[in-house]
Order: C-alpha cells, then sequence, then structure tokens
C-alpha cells in the first residue's frame, strides 16, 4: 500500500531514530521463536502441536563459542579420573564397592528422570512429600545443577527446541548437544528465554526450595563425600577405589549416560510421532536412562508421565518407579495421551514407522499410498 493511500503525505519529515532502540528492535525480531509444546494446555492443535509451521524457525545462529576454560579442565579431569576408576574396578575394587556405585547409579538416575524430569520439570505427575524427599535426595546425588535450575533449563529446551534458546541445541551438531554446551557460555537467547518462563509452581515446592538455598553443602555431601567414605569405613574398601569408582566413575558415567538424551536420542533411531523434529526413538538410551529415550514422543507429548506410548517396565523403569508409588497413593494426578490423539499425529506428522499406523506395510502399492496421503490432507 502506498503512503497517501491512507491520507498521508507523499513525503514525511525525518524522525531521529536511537540507535540503541533500533537495535533492541532487530535483537528481538532475531530472537528464538517457540517451537515446541511444553505442557498439555500449550497445544493449538487436536493433535497435541502449533498451529504454526515451526521448522521455519529451527536455527543455529553462525558465533564463535566463547569457551569457558574453568569447565573444560574441570570436565577432563572427571573424565580421566573416571577411566582410572573403571580400570580400579575390574582390578581392585571390592564387589561391594562396584554394587554400591550401581545403586548410587540408579538412585541418582531416578531423581533425573522420576523427579527433575517428569515430576518438576513436566508437571506430569503429582508427588506427595516423603516422596518429593525422596526424589531430591536422589537428584542431589546425581548432580546435574539444582532441580529447580534443572527444571528451568528443560522447560526452554522444549518451547524453544532447536533454536539458539534451545540450552543443548541439536543443530549445532552431536558434540555441542552432548557435553560442549557445558564448556562454553550460554547464548543470550537461553538467559533471556528462561526468565520469560513462569516458575511460580517450582518456587511454590517447599523441598525443591531447601534443596535450591542448600544446593552447595547437599551436594558435595551426597556426591562426592558419602559415597567416598561409606566404602572405606564400612567394608574397608581403599580411599582409592571409593573415590576413583564409588564416586568419579559412577558419576561421571551416569552424566554420559544422561547426556545421550540430549545427544543421540536426537540424532539416530526412528521418527513415528513427527519426523520434523530430530528428537528420536532411541532404545539403547532408554535402556541407559531408564526410560528417556523414547524422545520423539517425549517431545511431541512432553506432559505423558511415561514419556513413551507404551507402559512396557523393561526399559522404562522410570515409569515403574511411578507407578509403585501411586499404588500407595504418593504418586496421583498421573497424565498421559488419548490413543485417537497419538493416532491423528502419527498419521499427520509421522515417518511411517509406527508400529500400528505406520507406512511399511510391502503389500500398500504406490496407488494406494497417494490415496492415503490425499486423504490425511483432506483431513487435516
Amino acid at each position: 500500500m502506498p503512503p497517501n493511500a491512507v491520507g498521508l503525505p507523499d513525503t514525511l519529515p525525518k524522525v531521529p531514530v536511537h540507535s540503541d532502540l533500533l537495535k533492541e528492535n532487530n535483537m528481538e525480531d532475531e530472537s528464538s521463536k517457540q517451537t515446541g509444546v511444553l505442557f498439555e494446555g500449550d497445544v493449538e492443535t487436536a493433535d497435541g502441536a502449533l498451529a504454526t509451521d515451526t521448522f521455519q524457525f529451527k536455527k543455529a545462529e553462525s558465533r564463535q563459542l566463547q569457551w569457558v576454560w574453568r569447565n573444560i579442565m574441570l570436565f577432563a579431569y572427571v573424565h580421566f579420573a573416571a577411566l582410572y576408576g573403571g580400570y580400579l574396578m575390574l582390578t581392585q575394587a571390592k564387589a561391594a564397592t562396584v554394587l554400591f556405585a550401581a545403586a548410587l547409579y540408579v538412585c541418582g538416575m531416578l531423581g533425573i528422570t522420576g523427579g527433575a524430569h517428569r515430576l518438576w520439570a513436566h508437571r506430569s505427575y503429582k508427588a506427595k512429600w516423603p516422596m518429593r524427599l525422596i526424589l531430591i535426595t536422589f537428584n542431589t546425588i546425581a548432580f546435574q545443577d539444582a532441580a529447580y535450575h534443572w527444571a528451568r533449563d528443560h522447560r526452554v529446551h522444549h518451547k524453544f527446541s532447536e533454536t539458539d534458546a534451545d540450552p543443548h541445541n541439536a543443530t549445532r551438531g552431536f558434540f555441542f548437544s552432548h557435553v560442549g554446551w557445558l564448556l562454553c557460555k550460554k547464548h543470550p537467547d537461553v538467559v533471556a528465554k528462561g526468565k520469560g518462563l513462569d516458575l511460580s509452581d517450582l518456587r511454590a515446592d517447599r523441598i525443591l526450595m531447601f534443596q535450591k538455598k542448600h544446593y552447595y553443602v547437599l551436594m558435595p555431601l551426597a556426591c562426592f563425600i558419602l559415597p567416598t567414605v561409606i566404602p572405606f569405613f564400612l567394608w574397608n574398601e581403599s580411599l582409592l577405589c571409593s573415590w576413583f569408582v564409588a564416586t568419579m566413575f559412577r558419576w561421571c558415567f551416569q552424566l554420559n549416560m544422561t547426556w545421550l538424551v540430549n545427544s543421540a536420542a536426537h540424532k539416530f533411531g526412528g521418527r513415528p510421532y513427527d519426523k520434523t523434529i530430530n528428537p528420536s526413538q532411541n532404545a539403547t538410551v532408554s535402556a541407559v536412562t531408564f526410560g528417556e529415550g523414547w524422545h520423539n514422543y517425549h517431545h511431541v507429548f512432553p506432559w505423558d508421565y511415561k514419556t513413551a506410548e507404551w507402559g512396557n517396565y523393561n526399559l522404562n523403569m522410570t515409569t515403574a518407579f511411578i507407578d509403585m508409588f501411586a499404588k500407595i497413593g504418593w504418586a496421583y494426578d498421573l497424565k498421559s495421551v488419548a490413543p485417537d490423539t497419538i493416532e491423528r499425529r502419527v498419521k499427520r506428522t509421522g515417518d511411517g514407522t509406527h508400529e500400528l499406523w505406520g507406512w511399511g506395510d510391502k503389500d500398500l502399492t504406490a496407488e494406494d499410498a497417494k490415496d492415503v496421503l490425499f486423504l490425511d490432507k483432506k483431513s487435516e
């Protein structure tokens, strides 16, 4: 529309524009846009998605990463210590120490998956205070930052997935999404979008906020000091094996298994629910993270407490853990997704590998496939 179409003169006086304001507006225009849903109330379509095409918003700005050398040196030590711990575990450590490390791994993983992730980040179920106390204790053993901060960053990851606001943006590559994001400064969008989230539900949880307030006293005790002194005093394990096996190997191994959800489960596997996103169905990752590898489903329906469509406990120990506490009333209001909602989404955006509604039937002719896709588009 020409300027004079609304009664304005052909030439307008020049108005000075403040450079900082212009810069601020440009930054806002270029900031990360929402690409995913977080809670069930965020969906805008009948099959659980946003109404807009979010693929266009997924990007990684070409920028020079600002490395944090303190973190690089610390993680280098952690991994070398873990390698030595693995050697000691095979050659010197007592069986009781190895079993103790495995028990701590289970506790720590449940503190992340059942606590920070499914309970606090996604509100996929509710838990009474005894269960929340157990989960916050397990979460502190895992040492992956306070559960409050973990949940905040994870919410940003889902709401702005595969953008610069995503803390471990998978479009930057496997290494970055696995550990590189912890070795450099956060992108400004991560910080900005995190500040814009509503975290009032997290602040209302006294147990969660107690951990946050006293984290740097509780975490060293739970993750490092007690795991080292308990084997030493209770079954006369050497301090060498206690530190490098029960503490460093166990912690480093748990970190890397958890990071696989951000890296391997965003790269390897099928996408039966949404082929336009990186998160994938990865059984191996599910096995080592107690059910977190069914990641394509999880990013499509993040409010499902199972983080998966199926209820099989074999590769989803966290679901079994929650269900166990649900039977005694400590876990309640467990959320899931209606089968017809899942079916609609599979047929509209899936890659055709779904067990029930995929298009992998060898008897399906090209003509029939064309008709199926046409009908699917029409039903949209």
